[in-house]
């Protein structure tokens, strides 16, 4: 099966979607599917107002047309709600072509913190958007049952997994800060919540991995916290496995994967009690969830670092595929289903 997948999320960016989508087309390879994408790559593309470091790309309907006809794909999933993701959701409707996509950003909460606009009218756009998919998925059953409450139907579980060959405890480096370390890692953004993290009285150093448009406001009101910047891959795991505590203040993120390359680093975790560290934490004895963040940090360190990595490995991103590889199957072509249906009626037959 040749699946195409659309989205807006693309490099230069570094961020949880792009993570996840480059991950399910390398485990779904092994399980004999092939995930190619619809991308920005080639459309001429803008700055986002009050992002100019993330921009985004203005489609035209021919060439998405073009673009999905030369891919021939058995099934199209959305992965993002943008301009390329729209213009694909619109070519689908035209042409009677059933889809599945995935929440995997809180736009409201996004776009609320940086304009006035009422989160109600957002959700209301996304629940439109999501409505004619045959399967949306999301990555966490609270977001899932969140959702729902809202209004948006056709659920489907996706979750996530983490590379725990690339984040493992024995990748950690020697930082040469004062210990306790506390790190962050994600987008210095006003959503990701920072503030609430860096004006923390804390022991030892505050870390953060990252770069955003708030990077040079933060770097000036807390001089003694640490910015490393953007570190990718085995530098990236090799400074997260050196951590003591990774401290995760985001109220927005839907799942937050780094949480899982945290814990294979053997690293636990501190988080306010919302949706994505309830559902990946839980009542787990790998990282404290309080209201009261400092309080998390300090009674993370009593965690055991084995109990994390342990926690880790149950994980997998082939999991996650096959989670995806089965919404998606749901809207394959014509093709795709009659050659299953021979297949099981030659098994049955047999």
């Amino acid at each position: 099966m040749r699946v195409l997948i659309a989205t807006d999320a693309w490099y230069p960016q570094v961020n949880g979607v792009l993570r996840t989508l480059m991950a399910l087309q390398r485990a779904a390879r092994s399980l004999g599917v092939t995930v190619e994408f619809l991308s920005p790559e080639g459309f001429r593309t803008v700055p986002v107002p009050t992002y100019p470091g993330l921009r985004l790309a203005i489609p035209r309907r021919s060439r998405i047309a073009r673009c999905i006809e030369e891919a021939r794909p058995d099934a199209i999933h959305i992965a993002t709600e943008g301009p390329i993701g729209h213009a694909v959701r619109a070519y689908c409707r035209r042409h009677g072509r059933p889809f599945t996509t995935s929440y995997t950003t809180r736009f409201p909460e996004y776009i609320a913190a940086r304009v006035p606009v009422p989160e109600q009218w957002i959700y209301a756009v996304l629940r439109r958007f999501h409505a004619a998919a045959t399967v949306t998925m999301v990555a966490t059953p609270s977001l899932m049952s969140e959702l729902g409450e809202r209004g948006f139907n056709n659920l489907g579980m996706w979750t996530r997994g983490v590379d725990t060959a690339l984040f493992r405890p024995d990748r950690a480096i020697a930082m040469e800060f004062p210990r306790p370390i506390f790190i962050c890692v994600g987008r210095v953004a006003v959503e990701k919540n920072l503030d609430a993290f860096l004006s923390l009285d804390l022991p030892g150093s505050k870390v953060v991995i990252g770069t955003g448009p708030m990077e040079a406001e933060l770097k000036s009101r807390f001089p003694d916290a640490k910015f490393l910047g953007q570190l990718e891959n085995g530098t990236l795991a090799s400074h997260l496995a050196a951590a003591d505590v990774f401290v995760f203040p985001s109220r927005t993120d839907t799942f937050g994967i780094v949480q899982l390359e945290a814990l294979a680093s053997g690293v636990p975790i501190a988080a306010f009690p919302v949706t994505g560290p309830k559902d990946v934490i839980g009542v787990h004895p790998v990282g404290v969830l309080s209201e009261d963040l400092r309080a998390a940090c300090l009674g993370a360190l009593n965690i055991s670092r084995e109990a994390c990595r342990a926690f880790a490995l149950q994980y997998s991103w082939e999991n996650s595929a096959r989670q995806f590889i089965g919404h998606v199957r749901k809207v394959a072509s014509a093709d795709i289903r009659v050659a299953n249906a021979a297949e099981l009626t030659g098994q049955a037959l047999g």
